[in-house]
């Protein structure tokens, strides 16, 4: 392992570290409020503040699977798990996408049945506004909290909750002031349908990011021909093909290809020094810690063509 490896590691890990601590923090302060939230929707009768401590319930359970996960991602490789269980992660954001999308299914219907029978719409306004106000404020400091992790996909999930709930958190209010200046009380109906529209579109960008993890798709940020003609460019290469970009998890990329070289680069035994500058090529410019190279001579070469091309 070479020291841009160990560097690499250790960051890893202290990102890890500090994604972890985010999250138990999170955790209490959005464990608390789900309380107040769930009292206050009883209390007040509100659609919109029930639709919003459901969507914080899902952000609990969704946050200490993002923490289950991460600590699961941090045990080392094995001989069964050779890459670790990085994908774990991958994993917590899948159920944190369907905890979403059925949290916005379940607020939907309800408040559907609200709009079309007015008389299950009895709000107590002002309990509802107070606590939807400190809600906003729980959401806030949450995200503050979070804000730092969202390059791992799982940090990004538990962010996209808070960040939803906090914008159904100014949905409630903005609904319990109509309520309370005007006694429109279906409005709180409506504010639960804006939180179920809001709920979704984010729900399927979690699980297409899933989806693109799991599929093996190059990531977003790498482009197949920018790498090969990065790897042409090397002295002593002649070609490559075979190539195969993908992800473990968002941002753990993993590369191998076939690289044709000379055969004068495999007489002279530089063979070891192409392999350390195609690796050190990889990792410098596109940020991929685990690259596979196969050599393979030019008469080697062309009777695989046909296979790999």
């Amino acid at each position: 392992m070479t020291r841009d490896d160990h560097a690499g590691h250790g960051h890893d890990h202290a990102a890890g570290v500090t994604n972890r601590t985010r999250l138990v923090v999170a955790i209490c302060i959005v464990a608390v409020f789900l309380v107040v939230e769930v009292v206050g929707a009883v209390v007040s009768g509100s659609l919109a503040l029930f639709a919003d401590a459901g969507h914080m319930a899902s952000d609990l359970l969704g946050l200490v699977v993002a923490l289950i996960a991460i600590l699961i991602a941090a045990r080392p490789a094995t001989d069964r798990q050779t890459y670790g269980y990085q994908r774990a992660e991958v994993f917590g954001a899948l159920i944190n996408g369907l905890l979403l999308a059925g949290v916005a299914v379940f607020v939907a219907v309800e408040g559907v049945s609200r709009l079309v029978d007015p008389d299950e719409a009895h709000v107590l306004s002002t309990p509802m506004l107070v606590v939807a106000v400190v809600g906003l404020g729980a959401n806030v400091a949450s995200l503050l909290v979070l804000r730092g992790g969202t390059d791992s996909i799982g940090m990004r999930g538990a962010y996209l909750e808070v960040l939803g709930d906090m914008i159904g958190s100014i949905t409630a209010i903005v609904a319990a002031v109509v309520i309370l200046l005007t006694g429109f009380a279906q409005a709180d109906a409506i504010a639960s349908l804006v939180i179920a529209g809001l709920i979704v579109p984010r729900a399927l960008s979690l699980l297409r990011d899933v989806f693109h993890v799991l599929s093996q798709a190059v990531p977003k940020n790498m482009d197949v021909e920018t790498i090969r003609e990065h790897i042409l460019g090397t002295p002593g290469v002649v070609d490559v093909h075979d190539v195969h970009v993908w992800a473990i998890t968002s941002g753990a990329p993993v590369f191998s290809a076939h690289v044709v070289v000379t055969k004068e680069l495999f007489a002279s035994g530089g063979t070891g020094a192409l392999l350390d500058e195609l690796g050190g090529c990889l990792s410098g410019h596109f940020d991929v810690e685990h690259s596979t190279f196969q050599l393979e001579p030019t008469e080697h070469a062309e009777h695989e063509q046909q296979h790999h091309r």
